[in-house]
């Protein structure tokens, strides 16, 4: 199944004190956070069609991309995530397109693997893992409600949609200046498709703070 990624590698890196974006930051090995996010759909010969939505002149500064003529596409962010996926969505050239934090360096090949076969029968999926924790609702500083763990999954990237599916989405919550917490939210609001939960990993960490390069 040949399929399109958007890696989404637009923010600022605020919470790592970096001064610049966290995607760049180069990891033991000496490559960045994206190359490590990037590899593994290098790696894949059915993912046909990089997105990287970030800044061309960091990329450009930061990574060699040569050796990968006709693969990559940069594409411009937005001033949220959310209208910098959508921009990279509309970008996709395949029928079925994944989204990707590009901070999450550690997706492995066998989750790709899943997620396609998922895809198989589905319209959305997404990576997820059990939560470790017990989950309370609280309000004005108080114990509401304690949810049942066993139904409690954390949502991960890659997330997977037929593209045409998810780019009508986007374009509904434009409209309505809706902003989900993250791509699965709009499928689920704006759509009456089932959204497949797969198993993910809990090595698939989103890079955050300065701890998690170590």
């Amino acid at each position: 199944m040949n399929y399109s990624v958007v890696i989404v590698a637009a923010g600022s890196g605020t919470r790592m004190n970096l001064g610049y974006n966290k995607v760049y930051a180069r990891l033991e090995d000496g490559r960045t956070v994206l190359e490590h996010t990037m590899q593994c759909f290098l790696d894949d010969p059915e993912c046909t069609q990089l997105i990287i939505v970030t800044d061309a002149d960091d990329f450009c500064a930061s990574i060699r991309y040569d050796y990968w003529p006709g693969k990559i596409l940069i594409a411009h962010g937005g001033s949220t995530r959310q209208e910098s996926v959508y921009s990279g969505v509309k970008a996709a050239a395949e029928d079925v397109v994944m989204i990707h934090d590009g901070a999450r360096p550690f997706v492995s090949r066998d989750a790709l693997e899943r997620l396609k076969q998922a895809m198989e029968t589905e319209d959305a999926c997404l990576l997820t893992v059990p939560c470790k924790d017990t989950i309370k609702k609280v309000s004005d500083g108080y114990v509401k409600l304690t949810y049942d763990r066993s139904t409690l999954a954390a949502a991960q990237t890659p997330q997977v949609f037929r593209t045409e599916l998810i780019l009508g989405c986007f374009l509904k919550a434009l409209q309505e200046g809706f902003t989900g917490t993250d791509d699965c939210s709009l499928a689920e609001r704006y759509s009456d498709v089932r959204i497949k939960a797969v198993e993910g990993s809990y090595e698939n960490i989103k890079i955050t703070t300065p701890e998690d390069l170590r």
